[in-house]
């Protein structure tokens, strides 16, 4: 199917730029009967004069997986999708749809998750009609958030089931009058909405890559590919950022210094650790690492394909993450504190920005997305807010 590309988005294209041919993948054909009787999803690749189009981020990760195919690699990724669940005034204040969900510390509470009992259900029973084998769902650590997972796979399926999964669940609680959001930090003293990634490499014969042997100095027993995968994360974390934590309120979580719970859950350093979730990269185990530094914004496709660019940098290096710990980010690279920083720090990377121009190194695509959010940037700095009625009003 044609169709005007310019019309849906920021995708590369000017008004007067022929149309884009999308390519269904008919292995990503999603049944979505749960929402309405014969309505289904299918994914498909945007093609431009019978050519990949190089602004398309499933095109830009497809890229990055042919990449890590050369060298052995086969990339496997789970996602925990976490949000909120609100009511929306007309003046766009929101409030937490279950107004009864008041806990200090409400994350597990089994009461604040039976009171969203028939939404949650309703979510894990189209994820498991699917297939997806759903195997958890939980309050998390803010009033009105939660989280629900289901398994990993090849990277690209689990990227196309991150963006199906929004819009089911979106479209679920809106049938209950709620919205749904992903937004990172819809509320300035409750904790931050993440999109952690656990990305494990395979090799030809899918066995696992990541599994060594511990010693004295790996004490996590991963191997040498694993540690210099994880290096590759630490060292370009200011530029992942730009794609990982993409929005102007992507900031709000990261930066954060206190919630009401005690904890933001956040990363504030390019740090790599155990069982941690203070640490940029954890690692729960042998067999994959968890990236804790993405948030609800992040596009699933783009914020894939960069830690692999990143990981698979490292492991051509043959780098080091040094030593571990959230108290261990002396020397390393720190995290942007702006949407701003972030750009200025991409647009320095060159792994990062190879990324984005792997498709077509011609056509632009890593200088027309930093100039795409430098322009939000600075559309939210023109725009005049509460904080500064309040603060310089009368001053």
């Amino acid at each position: 199917m044609g169709f005007a590309g310019f019309a849906a988005g920021a995708i590369g294209q000017e008004p007067g730029d022929g149309d884009l041919i999308v390519i269904p993948d008919l292995s990503s054909y999603t049944p979505l009967h749960f929402i309405k009787r014969g309505l289904a999803m299918v994914h498909c690749d945007p093609q431009l004069d019978g050519k990949p189009h190089p602004f398309a981020p499933r095109q830009i990760l497809r890229a990055q997986m042919e990449r890590a195919a050369k060298l052995g690699f086969e990339l496997k990724v789970g996602a925990e999708i976490e949000y909120f669940l609100v009511e929306k005034g007309e003046d766009w204040t929101i409030r937490v749809a279950d107004e009864t969900d008041t806990a200090l510390q409400p994350c597990y509470d089994a009461r604040g998750l039976i009171r969203q009992f028939d939404h949650l259900t309703d979510v894990s029973r189209a994820m498991e009609s699917l297939g997806w084998q759903p195997y958890a769902t939980d309050h998390e650590d803010a009033n009105g958030q939660f989280e629900q997972n289901f398994a990993y796979d090849n990277a690209l399926v689990t990227a196309d089931r991150v963006i199906t999964a929004r819009y089911i669940i979106r479209m679920l609680a809106e049938k209950r009058g709620m919205t749904a959001t992903f937004m990172p930090k819809p509320f300035m003293d409750r904790t931050g909405s993440g999109l952690h990634l656990h990305m494990s490499l395979w090799d030809e014969r899918d066995r696992a890559v990541f599994p060594g042997t511990a010693c004295a100095t790996n004490p996590y027993a991963l191997s040498d590919t694993a540690l210099s995968y994880v290096a590759g994360l630490v060292d370009h974390a200011p530029g992942l950022m730009a794609v990982l934590n993409p929005t102007v309120n992507s900031y709000k979580r990261t930066a954060a210094l206190s919630t009401a719970s005690g904890a933001t859950w956040a990363p504030r350093y390019a740090s790599y650790g155990g069982d941690d979730r203070g640490v940029m990269v954890r690692v729960p185990d042998n067999k994959r690492v968890e990236i804790r530094l993405g948030d609800g914004s992040a596009c699933s496709y783009l914020a894939m394909a960069a830690c692999l660019g990143a990981g698979l940098d490292g492991v051509e290096r043959g780098a080091h993450p040094g030593p571990s710990g959230a108290d261990h980010h002396e020397g390393r690279p720190a995290l942007a504190r702006t949407l701003m920083d972030a750009v200025e720090a991409f647009e320095e990377d060159p792994v990062i920005r190879s990324v984005f121009d792997s498709v077509d190194p011609k056509a632009g695509v890593s200088q027309y997305y930093a100039t795409l959010k430098r322009n939000e940037f600075y559309a939210w700095h023109d725009a005049i807010s509460l904080w500064e009625i309040e603060r310089y009003l009368t001053a």
